[in-house]
């Protein structure tokens, strides 16, 4: 009965979304009689139970995946009774039903978390943002209840489960694809708020002070996401790299650029009143881009290790989606454009120019992974089969990518308005001297390196004191918390960039085919195999290198690189063994053995690799503490009016 309950709570969700979507409609067109006010007052507690709803419906799969429930035909494909509790409860979304119900879920709680919360936008906005949320929601709850139902029984039940593509048999799983979730779904609230105004007319720095919030944790939970993911990939799947520009990689790192943009444009349009027209064109590109991620990863039109394979049918329902509201929005916008007044001017040498600076750069980088990651499928359904690999990504993003960090470093260093040349070059003297010495020193040191992570290095250097710029000549116990996150956010970004150039021009890598107790020298390290032999894990069999490695005069250390066997489903897969030092990675896998006796052991070190999502962490926690520091901000001014009053 579990199934039959979360099934139903599943259609009560979808009967709420359309009567929350009537009534706010409805309401909308009949707001100056009483019977339009009543309609109108109803949309909140409906957008409440409607997220409660979904939220049973999940919770009900949930545990069916935890009590291995094989008469559920989702359960029986995608876990397995003798697997680990943690990924039986994480298999509830590695696979296309459940992470879509996942999808909706969180998207029906944001919904209802507006209802219960926003208070800073007047009524018609607000309803008409949850009219927008309730059309969204209806597209996915339909998706879900006609094309892929998560609790369609299996009759009869399986005798035990197909189990979990082994890959996704890791913690990264309990992680990774909640936090993208989060922040996709978080777009799809800036979308509606967007709808809103365009509905409404409203657009001004009330707007953008309600819509912040939501960009904000959208944006920190792609970006949590995404440096978890990276790292998952980097430890999992034993290639050595940290990025591959994989088309479902690109899929999340799209809406990630369209949100940075979207954060920025919003701050302008909530601190200044400017750039109205064009934050409301981005937060429909942001949740565009999210939209096409979900395409891409559930059309079966991509093969990845990322995307799951389904049927073209379901890639069809969510390209009519796409359409519907994308193709919706831009009309809307279209049509209300140039009802929008516009805001604030302000000269190109300030604040305000920096960040549209910003946004172009972002949109340029944006546009080219777009097109690099849709071209090969356009040309393979016009009979052309080609590749867009690393080297054109890396050759075309990679320049503007260095020219937006030397934004980044003078935008906080100009003023609101208006400012004077002069003043901005005296006050880049110490980034610029910071970069100046960085590339000397790389320079002088490693003259191999070649332009391109020179002068990344340089610009991290730079960037890293530009950060730290808005704390200059401030009473650091007063400044307020969402000052800090943007210092922090930059630093990251800087400690990042040190890491992409540093494992780009200093990463040392070796294959050789090993002898039991010959010595291999990699960087500064001299590795030998012992020996090999069996292990075995809770749902897995493996082949086990026993590794010793000894850096010049260090103590020896043991690594452990593994290929393993899952009988469920019959799977082999490599663990790398990865030695973590304060200045890189040791990086070891272990192949195959030849008919020598030999085996093939890849090697990699890498300096200052871990940079890279050290890096990433700080951004995110940047924009978790700009955040809370809006929202306290917000609340203490909520609470001065209420005392005024």
């Amino acid at each position: 009965m579990i199934a039959e309950a979360g099934l139903a709570a599943l259609w009560f969700a979808a009967a709420l979304a359309l009567l929350q979507l009537l009534a706010a409609g409805l309401g909308l067109r009949m707001q100056a009689s009483p019977s339009g006010g009543d309609l109108i007052a109803a949309v909140r507690p409906v957008a409440i139970v409607q997220g409660l709803l979904a939220a049973l419906s999940f919770a009900l799969l949930i545990t069916l995946f935890v009590q291995s429930d094989m008469s559920v035909l989702l359960v029986a494909q995608n876990s397995h009774s003798a697997k680990p509790m943690l990924y039986k409860i994480a298999g509830t979304w590695g696979n296309h039903e459940g992470s879509m119900l996942l999808w909706v879920t969180v998207l029906a709680l944001s919904g209802g978390a507006i209802a219960l919360l926003e208070r800073q936008l007047d009524r018609a906005t607000l309803t008409a943002t949850l009219a927008a949320q309730a059309a969204i929601a209806l597209g996915f709850y339909a998706f879900l209840l006609i094309a892929s139902n998560p609790f369609a029984r299996l009759d009869p039940a399986a005798v035990d489960g197909l189990g979990l593509n082994p890959l996704l048999q890791d913690p990264g799983l309990a992680f990774h694809p909640p936090t993208l979730y989060f922040g996709y779904v978080g777009l799809s609230v800036a979308f509606s708020f967007a709808v809103g105004a365009m509905v409404t007319g409203v657009v001004g720095p009330a707007f953008a002070r309600a819509m912040r919030p939501w960009v904000l944790a959208a944006w920190v939970f792609l970006t949590i996401g995404i440096t978890a993911g990276s790292y998952w990939a980097y430890y999992e799947l034993g290639w050595g790299g940290w990025w591959f520009w994989d088309p479902v990689e690109n899929a999340s790192l799209m809406p990630w650029l369209a949100a940075t943009a979207l954060l920025h444009s919003v701050n302008v349009l909530a601190a200044r009143d400017g750039l109205r027209a064009w934050t409301l064109m981005l937060a429909v590109v942001a949740f565009s881009m999210s939209m096409l991620g979900t395409f891409l990863v559930r059309s079966g039109i991509l093969t990845s290790v990322h995307a799951f394979a389904v049927d073209p049918t379901r890639g069809s329902f969510i390209l009519v989606l796409l359409a519907l509201y994308i193709g919706g929005a831009l009309l809307l916008f279209a049509l209300r454009a140039g009802t929008v007044r516009a805001g604030q001017g302000f000269d190109p040498l300030s604040r305000e120019g920096g960040l549209v600076l910003n946004n172009l750069l972002l949109t340029v980088i944006l546009g080219i992974v777009l097109i690099g990651t849709l071209y090969p499928i356009a040309a393979q359904a016009m009979g052309e089969q080609l590749s867009v690999g690393p080297p054109f990504f890396n050759k075309t993003t990679g320049p503007i990518a260095l020219i937006l960090v030397a934004a980044m470093a003078i935008g906080p260093l100009l003023k609101w308005r208006r400012d004077d040349a002069n003043a901005v070059l005296g006050k880049l003297t110490a980034p610029v001297a910071a970069a100046m010495l960085a590339m000397a020193a790389t320079f002088v040191f490693a003259s191999d390196t070649g332009w391109m992570e020179l002068v990344a290095l340089g610009l991290a250097a730079g960037l890293a004191v530009a950060s730290f710029a808005p704390l200059w000549k401030r009473n650091l116990l007063r400044t307020p918390l969402f000052t800090w996150g943007m210092v922090v956010a930059h630093f990251g970004v800087a400690v990042s960039l040190a890491g992409m150039a540093a494992d780009s021009a200093f990463t040392k890598e070796r294959l050789v085919a090993a002898v039991y107790g010959q010595p291999y020298q990699v960087g500064p390290w001299r590795v030998v195999l012992d020996g090999v032999g069996p292990a075995i894990g809770d749902n897995w069999t493996a082949v086990e290198g026993r590794l010793t490695a000894r850096r010049d005069d260090s103590s020896t250390i043991l690594m452990r690189p593994q290929r393993r066997f899952y009988p469920s489903p019959p799977t082999d897969t490599a663990e790398a063994a990865i030695e973590t030092r304060w200045n890189g990675q040791l990086y070891a896998v272990l192949g195959e053995q030849d008919a020598q006796g030999r085996w093939q052991l890849r090697l990699w070190w890498k300096p200052f690799v871990t940079l890279i999502w050290f890096g990433g962490g700080l951004i995110a926690l940047g924009g978790a503490l700009s955040l809370f520091g809006r929202l306290f901000r917000e609340r203490r001014n909520a609470r001065r009016r209420e005392e005024a009053e």
